[in-house]
Order: C-alpha cells, then structure tokens, then sequence
C-alpha cells in the first residue's frame, strides 16, 4: 500500500454536518432533529458538539428545511427524494464542502461532546488512513465518523450500485476505530418516544 503519511486536521480544515435527512419511521415519522431535549431541538445539541471541534458546520435534511435553515446554518439535502440513508447525507456534505475533511454525526445522539469527536481527528492522524469511526468497546458507531472529502467519487460510485451499507462502504477504504468505550452512552442515539424520555438516565452530567 506504500508508505504511510501523516495527515494534518484541525478545525480550519474540518466541515461538520450534523446528519438529520431521516424519515424518523421508528419515531412515528417525527423529524427527529427537530424533537426537543433540555430545552433544545436534538439537532442543536449536536451542533454545539460539533462547534467545539470544527469552525464550519452544516445540516443535512431532507425535511422542513425552513426551520432548520432558521438555527443559521446552511441547510443541504440529498441529491434526491429517495431518503437512501446516512451514505447520501455524507455524499452531500462531501460535495458541498470547501474542507479536506467530512465530521459527520447523527442528529439523534445529544450526548456528544466535541471532546469526545476531537478523537477522532487525533486518531486520523496518528493513523494516516483516511476514515476513522467511533468505537464504543462492542460496535462501531458507522454515522459517527470523519473521512476525506476526496472519496465523494467513490462514494457516488457505491451509491450507483444501490448499496447503502455504510460500515461496508468504509471497509472498502484504509480506516481505523476510534475508542470511546470509556463514555460509550455518549454514542447513544435515540430511535423512538420512549428511548427520548429515558435519555437523561443515560445522561452527561
């Protein structure tokens, strides 16, 4: 594979997109970044996660985009109306941003930190691959992930074929786990009513 490079990324040269393109079916077809926890939407939660370790973030929705345009950043949606799942949302951050680096998060994991996603920059670079993903000690966390915008032809690519696997997707690429099994409920991410009001027992302080 030849020799490996020591890749550089800071939050100049990283977008964050908080990944909020869902139909939310398990949630009763709610948009969930917009549901409110504490007080705030999910979808603004993450976004301040991501604000602690990236300058430039964007959303990815696919519905009610004025009122996710009106939390002040820009709003991006898939290139189509097929809701193929997180690899789309990717593909559309990739293509819109201006950064080497794609920080992606679901809209659905509140308890994020940008402490927590600050690893996965490090673990890249100690790496020189070109994808790390959270790791939470039993799973990969797949939507938890930062990759190089250069693989967004690729991606189309794998798009084509109708996959829409996306731990499949990364093992075609040099990658590397990131281990968050130290805090693994910050990777927890809400599916339905009930896992939205049993989030504070699996709460940060």
């Amino acid at each position: 594979m030849g020799q490996i490079t020591t890749v550089m990324t800071n939050r100049v040269d990283t977008t964050g997109v908080v990944l909020a393109g869902g139909r939310g079916q398990r949630m009763g077809g709610e948009d969930k970044g917009l549901l409110l926890w504490r007080g705030q939407s999910l979808v603004s939660h993450a976004l301040t996660a991501l604000g602690e370790a990236v300058e430039t973030r964007l959303i990815n929705a696919n519905r009610n985009l004025a009122a996710y345009a009106a939390l002040g950043f820009p709003v991006i949606p898939d290139a189509n109306d097929r809701f193929d799942g997180p690899l789309a949302g990717l593909l559309s951050a990739m293509r819109a941003a201006a950064t080497p680096y794609v920080l992606t998060v679901p809209c659905d994991a509140p308890l994020l930190t940008g402490k927590l996603l600050q690893r996965l920059v490090e673990r890249l670079e100690m790496s020189g691959t070109a994808i790390a993903v959270a790791h939470d000690g039993e799973r990969l966390h797949p939507v938890v992930m930062l990759a190089e915008t250069g693989l967004a032809d690729d991606l189309q690519a794998y798009l084509d074929t109708g996959e829409r696997r996306v731990e499949h997707w990364i093992r075609r690429h040099r990658w590397v786990s990131v281990d968050f099994s130290d805090m693994p409920g910050a990777l927890v991410n809400i599916n339905t009513p009930d896992e939205l009001a049993q989030l504070d027992a699996h709460g940060l302080p």
